[in-house]
């Protein structure tokens, strides 16, 4: 049995050896071994990635720089877990000797030590630092005996003590005989009066690398001194009476254009001051004055320094003080257009729920069950007033008026800025928290109102009364043009007075342009008219809209005694045409005074096409449907010119249908028709093909048209009628067909409200507006489709539309106060602005406000030396009231102004070996190395000091 046993031990013991040979016995390692092991793995990893498969990898952009990254791993050792990062950048260029020590995108442990990548290993706890003196150092010996072993040259560190000192501790091989090691604490409170002053802080430095018992104020010590100033403008709104509210609203469910602040707001002259009042942007501003590196040698140069003006810094920039309110996500955050706009949106969306606008406000009929009650109607106090505001306090302005609009504005099927809707959709805005059935309130009192203007014959506010309706504006716009026109009518007619006849008719003379019509002088009285109304007339297919004349000395009614002429009466007589005369007798043809065409709006329009396109034929249709106003302008040359025949009325209403015999071609100018000479009497010519055809509808109304004078005929557009229409057309308006009008003047209108303001030749900024008013063309098409209902995706197209016109008008109340407080140095404010939205605005409309800009907006503009006085003017000199709580203690002060941070950083430089093999190096392999660097920054209240030290072990 013994040999038996021992021939399988025998075997186990030669297979245990084979596997030995192949085996890393890890179980002898200690667990702090392993530690080591696991950190130097994750370091061999992230060196052989490199930055590009960093990146691609995930690698974690850090806020305060586009170029600077991170990569994060968990570790454990004796129970705790740690975190270690490694930073880097895509430019390695963060270091001494680059100048840009003082960049704002530099982490905190590269400003103070001036590294560029490096490792934080952390405990994974509340505070975040490592609170026990003796696991710092174990941790700290761990990470870099793990890039010894790697042969890494990454600065690692620890963050130690309490987070708000914000003190660490680190080390980096050199990759030779020297290593740094770095340390940074920060005294919070009671800073020491002596580290107050410049001198002091030199000392300090001195004591690193000089004897203890030296005086140091009777050796000199060579060191170099860089320092940086910060100096921050006082708040534009400190020690004011009164704080402003965000939104302008002083009363509930009122319109905010009532002011009771005893201070004047910042966008009191800015044109949506009207409607809110908007937080400055722009809080203040941060001078940094920087020194480039001098040699000092005592501190008696510090003293010096410390005495001298921030005018004499090499290097002046300047860097805003953004208010939150840009940063942050503008729901519920900040009362403007673009906030009170979503709300009408959500209006929009609550007017499919019933069919008449009456039901959200009336207690007869149950409203929607989503209705929120805190949907409230404001009381009628407030609609009154905003009525008042509305229809009577009205500005002698012209509401057609284009002058200042943005040449996109026309593109937005909306109302005029000026217009009567226009002014309601602002004002509705305004109204209650612009819900559904305050909107519905408002609508009903605001069509009562214009009821009432037709009933009493008032005149249509805010709206011309005469012109051509502009089909480009939304209907109810074109309603109240008509409105307006009808009830202008009416109320000449009423009154008797220049501008219609006794009939009410509105007259108006038609010539051909180029042509010049002579007056007809009489003794007898007339019925005609004296002078004619300047409006416009119908324009046939062959003639553009007649001219009008601005006043005819003639007589209405003209007998033609000579035996040899025709003994009729001339009636409704312009006056001459040049010298055209008539076909069948010897007689100068004359222009009649002839009706103005009947006004249509779009809808009327359609009507139209529609009986067009039912009855086949269009353009016999299309002739029958102008019959009337064809019939009242040939009744009207019959009674100018008792002579003329048919081929008379065309060569003066429609000239290319009357075809000259002679040479010349066919098609002759215009002049060429019309101008003719006496002594070639009678015309040569004949009519077109098409008025030469068998029973042409032309020559048919001819021959049934009357001579009459527009004065007797019948006004071819009755006021009254047309009137009524559009009452009935208000009153019976749908909720949604309402609401999708209001949506698209109210964006309309906003925009062009905020494209008056005043901001400079900014023109990045000329360039987002247009692309918003471009924007908006686009999304609001959607409401111009005549249909019932919207999409839930137009519905998110104009959420989204929302958010570009928000941070638009972000934009454009920065812009206003940038260029308020850069009026003499309008660079700066271009620089600004530009910089500002191309860092959060990469494109408009594809992410929300406020995402992308958790980084912060930190970006310096370098003032140019003939900028530098109006820089400072800036910093007024401060008040008592301002003062009596700050204690003077350190110097450089700017108008009074001490700073608010100071910078230094100061080095020592040593000629040392990089050779390993100290004795036997030439001296070609000796280089300058920065041994002692130490980087200050601090108030006199709060000061942190970082010290780096290269040393030979």
């Amino acid at each position: 049995m013994a040999s038996i046993s021992k021939i399988p031990s025998s075997a186990k013991d030669e297979d245990l050896e084979e596997e030995i040979e192949h085996f890393d016995d890890f179980t002898l390692a200690s667990s702090w071994e392993r530690f080591i092991s696991e950190i130097e793995a994750v370091c061999r990893q992230w060196l052989a990635d490199g930055t590009k498969n960093l990146l691609k990898n995930g690698a974690i952009s850090v806020n305060i720089s586009e170029d600077l990254y991170k990569v994060k791993t968990d570790l454990k050792y004796a129970m705790k877990s740690y975190c270690m990062e490694y930073y880097f950048g895509t430019h390695n260029d963060v270091g001494r000797g680059k100048g840009n020590d003082w960049s704002c995108a530099l982490h905190d442990l590269q400003l103070s030590f001036g590294v560029n990548e490096f490792l934080v290993i952390a405990p994974q706890s509340a505070s975040g630092v490592v609170l026990d003196g003796p696991e710092a150092s174990k941790l700290l010996s761990a990470v870099a005996i793990a890039l010894s072993n790697c042969s890494c040259l990454w600065p690692a560190f620890v963050p130690v003590h309490v987070p708000s000192r914000k003190a660490y501790i680190g080390i980096q091989n050199m990759g030779t005989l020297y290593t740094r090691r770095f340390e940074a604490d920060r005294i919070g409170s009671q800073v020491p009066l002596k580290l107050m002053h410049l001198e002091g802080l030199y000392e300090l430095f001195v004591t690193k690398f000089a004897f203890s018992n030296m005086d140091l104020s009777m050796h000199l010590f060579q060191v170099n001194l860089k320092m940086k100033l910060t100096y921050r403008t006082l708040p534009y709104d400190e020690d004011s009476d009164v704080q402003e509210p965000e939104g302008g609203i002083t009363e509930a469910g009122g319109s905010p254009k009532s002011k009771h602040h005893n201070r004047k707001p910042w966008d009191d002259d800015c044109p949506w001051s009207e409607w809110y009042s908007a937080e400055d942007p722009v809080k203040g501003f941060e001078l940094l004055t920087a020194w480039s590196e001098k040699a000092i040698e005592s501190s008696l140069e510090m003293a010096e320094l410390e005495n001298a003006s921030p005018l004499e810094a090499e290097k002046w920039s300047i860097s805003p003080c953004l208010s939150e309110i840009l940063s942050a996500d503008s729901d519920g955050k900040r009362i403007g257009f673009a906030s009170q706009l979503q709300l009408l949106i959500d209006a929009l969306l609550m007017s499919l729920e019933t069919q008449f606008v009456e039901d959200f406000v009336s207690v007869e009929h149950s409203r929607p069950e989503n209705l929120k009650s805190t949907a409230v109607i404001p009381p009628p106090t407030v609609l009154d007033r905003v009525l008042k505001d509305l229809f009577y306090e009205v500005e002698a302005a012209q509401p057609d008026s284009a002058e200042g609009d943005h040449k996109y504005s026309r593109t937005i099927k909306g109302a005029p800025l000026e217009s009567l809707f226009g002014q309601f959709c602002l004002h509705a805005l305004w109204v209650g928290d612009c819900n559904i059935r305050a909107i519905a309130a408002f609508w009903i009192e605001f069509v009562r109102e214009v009821r009432w203007c037709w009933e009493e014959s008032q005149p249509l506010p805010r709206m011309p009364a005469n012109g051509v309706i502009d089909l480009s504006t939304c209907l109810i716009n074109q309603k109240l043009h008509m409105l307006a026109i009808c009830m202008d009518r009416k109320h000449q007619f009423n009154q008797k007075g220049p501008k219609a006849d006794e009939n009410g008719v509105f007259l108006s003379a038609r010539i051909k342009a180029d042509t010049e019509v002579q007056s007809v002088i009489s003794s007898q009285d007339g019925d005609a008219q004296a002078s004619c109304w300047e409006c416009d007339s119908l324009s046939t297919p062959d003639q553009d809209p007649a001219s009008h004349f601005s006043s005819f000395e003639h007589s209405g009614a003209v007998k033609l005694g000579d035996p040899e002429h025709s003994p009729c009466i001339r009636r409704g007589s312009a006056g001459v045409i040049g010298s055209m005369m008539l076909l069948k007798s010897y007689q100068n043809m004359h222009a009649p005074f002839t009706q103005d065409s009947p006004l249509m709006t779009e809808d009327m329009h359609e009507e139209r096409l529609q009986a067009i396109e039912a009855l086949g034929d269009s353009s016999r249709f299309s002739a029958q449907l102008e019959k009337d106003i064809l019939s009242s302008d040939m009744s009207a040359f019959k009674a100018a010119n008792p002579d003329a025949v048919f081929e008379d009325f065309i060569r003066w209403h429609s000239p290319r249908d009357w075809e000259n015999d002679d040479n010349m071609e066919k098609g002759v100018s215009q002049i060429n028709a019309v101008v003719e000479s006496t002594y070639d009497w009678p015309p040569r010519g004949k009519l077109s093909e098409r008025m030469s055809e068998h029973g042409n509808l032309w020559r048919k109304i001819w021959n049934e048209a009357p001579p009459l004078s527009a004065s007797e005929q019948k006004p071819l557009l009755d006021p009254n009628q047309e009137g009524e229409k559009v009452l009935h057309y208000l009153e019976t308006l749908r909720p949604y067909q309402l609401l999708e009008q209001m949506v698209s003047t109210a964006f309309r209108a906003t925009a062009d409200t905020l494209n008056k303001t005043s901001f400079g030749g900014l023109k990045q900024m000329t360039t987002r507006i247009e692309q918003l008013y471009l924007t908006m063309s686009t999304t609001l098409r959607c409401l111009q489709t005549n249909s019932i209902s919207v999409d839930a995706e137009d519905i998110k197209d104009l959420k989204r539309l929302c958010t570009t016109f928000a941070h638009v008008e972000n934009l454009i109340t920065l812009a206003a106060s940038l260029h308020r407080k850069f009026m003499q140095a309008p660079r700066l404010s271009e620089s600004i602005f530009n910089d500002y939205d191309n860092f959060h605005v990469p494109k408009l409309g594809t992410v929300s406000i406020g995402r992308d800009v958790k980084k912060v907006f930190n970006n310096e503009q370098e003032v140019r030396q003939g900028e530098r006085e109006v820089i400072a003017s800036m910093f007024t000199p401060p008040t008592a009231n301002q003062l009596w709580r700050k204690v003077l203690s350190m110097g450089n002060l700017l108008n009074g102004h001490e700073p608010a941070s100071r910078e230094i950083i100061f080095t020592k430089r040593d000629h040392l070996c990089e050779n390993y093999y100290v004795g036997h190096a030439p001296r070609g392999y000796q280089q300058e190395f920065e041994t002692y660097r130490m980087y200050i920054c601090g108030t006199s209240n709060d000061l942190g000091v970082a010290l780096a030290v290269t040393s030979c072990d």
